[in-house]
């Protein structure tokens, strides 16, 4: 036994197998043999019945009863009948329950050894299983009736039991040979089974792989990166923890289609293939995630999907605060320049002795740059995005482009509530404007201000504008027509887009001598950035 329970997994199936067809062919065997014995008991039981009936009505052994000596009368019709029917044993007895005829004449005369009471006192036929002088015996018993429907003795007929038994014995022999080609046909299925699990499992024990699921929860639940595996009809078969986390899925999702889960349009035909490629950005719940999507084929048969999702929120930020800080390095060098080339100029007014020229210089160059800031604060009050009009007008020159303030621009100092959201609108609007001008130079103008609704934001460019056929596709993520560069691209005007509608309000483009970009930001003061990753920032 032991033996077998540190066996493979192989073997024990084949001998459990083995076990369960021995069983169920022997008891099926068992079953029908008993079967068969009782119904050649019954059959046996109604023949000597018949017969014991038959004698009970012979006109012949009525008659011997009245001799003075029935024996020498009723033997030999007993032995007759006997030898007739192939009965074993023909007795014929009075109402004393006296022998008038038995198959051994010695016991001719003396009381039966069975009781006939029964039959003698209520006049009633009887069968059933009795042992007697003879052995065990299926016997039958009938009342002997006088003309005027007296019991005045029985008739007792009897087959043995060993006899039934032979008749059963040579009924046997092609029960056994269906019986052994049963279990040689189980023994030949319990072999392919157990060699089909073998092939299924690899070879593998129980123990290993039970030890094989648990690394794979391990590592599947361990690993930071989500992981989603569908099937060819596009229905999740597998989730680990952090792609529950990252897609808001819960356990009850697995099994469900794509198509039923709440994803936006464009994580639903990144994760059904309907937008194949590598590293795929999608914006979903104010996170930046990348997907690849690559086939699973299992013994060379392609079974479904298995995409992995990477958290590139926190990359993304960085990115876009460090594209800030080239910004502001970039206008600074510009400003450094500038001044230097000023200084250069006053220093060329004082070596020549100009010092009246020299002081008018840096009186209006004072006063120009001071009237600019001025005239940014004296139009929008806050000082956050006043900041950013000031960085994003520095950069414009530097890029050869003229950002101009309309005169319908008012943003009160403390009309923007959280200032984050309008940060991200402005900056990402106006980096984009810069970028359809790079190289062609041409004007930028900004309107922001402050209504009953909300913050009102218009940023339109001289630029070659955008295709009406567009107009939508700008705002999806992962849409560009800049040339690529590193890191994620197409993202500004989609959290644009989610910025505007997470407070309730919208952002469309058109084309007027370029394109116009316009947007609602309502404001909620209580409104704050699940994820602060994505807050400011120009456009990638």
């Amino acid at each position: 036994m032991r033996r077998i329970l540190n066996a493979s997994l192989g073997t024990q199936l084949f001998v459990l197998q083995l076990v369960v067809v021995f069983l169920s062919a022997g008891g099926t065997a068992g079953v029908w043999a008993e079967h068969t014995r009782d119904r050649l008991d019954l059959q046996h039981q109604q023949r000597a019945l018949a017969i014991a009936e038959s004698v009970a009505g012979l006109p012949q052994v009525r008659e011997a009863f009245t001799h003075p000596r029935p024996e020498l009368a009723l033997q030999p019709i007993a032995a007759g009948v006997q030898a007739a029917t192939g009965a074993d044993y023909v007795v014929i007895a009075n109402r004393d329950q006296i022998r008038y005829a038995h198959p051994n004449r010695a016991l001719i005369g003396k009381r039966l050894s069975t009781d006939g009471s029964e039959v003698l006192s209520t006049g009633r036929t009887w069968t059933g299983i009795q042992t007697g002088t003879l052995g065990r015996s299926v016997r039958g018993k009938a009342p002997i009736l006088d003309s005027s429907g007296t019991v005045i003795g029985l008739a007792s007929v009897g087959v043995l039991e060993e006899n039934v038994a032979g008749q059963l014995g040579a009924a046997l022999p092609p029960l056994m040979w269906t019986v052994l080609a049963v279990f040689l046909a189980g023994s030949a299925g319990a072999a392919l089974i157990a060699q089909r699990v073998r092939r299924q499992t690899f070879g593998l024990e129980p123990r290993e792989i039970a030890a094989l699921l648990e690394q794979r929860e391990g590592v599947l639940h361990g690993v930071k990166e989500g992981v989603l595996a569908l099937d060819l009809q596009g229905r999740v078969t597998l989730v680990n923890d952090a792609a529950r986390e990252l897609l808001g899925l819960s356990a009850h999702d697995v099994g469900r289609g794509i198509a039923e889960m709440p994803l936006s349009d464009r994580m639903r035909d990144v994760l059904t293939g309907d937008d194949p490629g590598d590293d795929k950005v999608v914006l979903h719940r104010a996170r930046v995630l990348v997907l690849n999507r690559m086939p699973v084929a299992v013994r060379g048969r392609r079974s479904g999907w298995v995409v992995t999702l990477r958290d590139r929120t926190e990359l993304v930020r960085l990115a876009r605060e460090l594209d800030q800080a080239g910004s502001t390095t970039d206008a600074l060098r510009a400003q450094a320049h500038e001044f230097a080339n000023r200084m250069h100029t006053v220093v060329g007014l004082l070596e020549l002795g100009e010092y009246d020229t020299a002081v008018g210089y840096i009186t209006q160059t004072t006063e120009a740059y001071g009237h600019h800031s001025a005239g940014i604060r004296e139009k929008v009050a806050d000082p956050t995005l006043a900041a950013l009009l000031l960085a994003k007008s520095a950069e414009a020159a530097e890029r050869g482009v003229s950002l101009v303030l309309t005169d319908d621009c008012r943003v009160e100092e403390d009309g923007l509530g959280d200032p984050h959201d309008a940060v991200l609108v402005v900056g990402n609007l106006v980096a984009n404007a810069l970028d359809a001008l790079e190289g062609a130079g041409g004007t930028v103008e900004v309107s922001v201000r402050t209504e009953k609704d909300g913050l009102r934001i218009r940023v339109g460019d001289s630029g070659p504008g955008i295709s009406p056929a567009l107009a939508d596709e700008v705002f999806r993520e992962g849409f560009t027509t800049k040339a690529a560069r590193s890191g994620p691209r197409g993202l500004g005007l989609a959290l644009t887009r989610q910025a505007c509608l997470r407070r309730g309000g919208w952002v469309r483009v058109h084309n007027a001598g370029g394109a116009v970009f316009t947007a609602l930001l309502p404001r909620r003061e209580d409104v704050r950035e699940s994820v602060p990753a994505l807050r400011g920032g120009a456009d990638e």
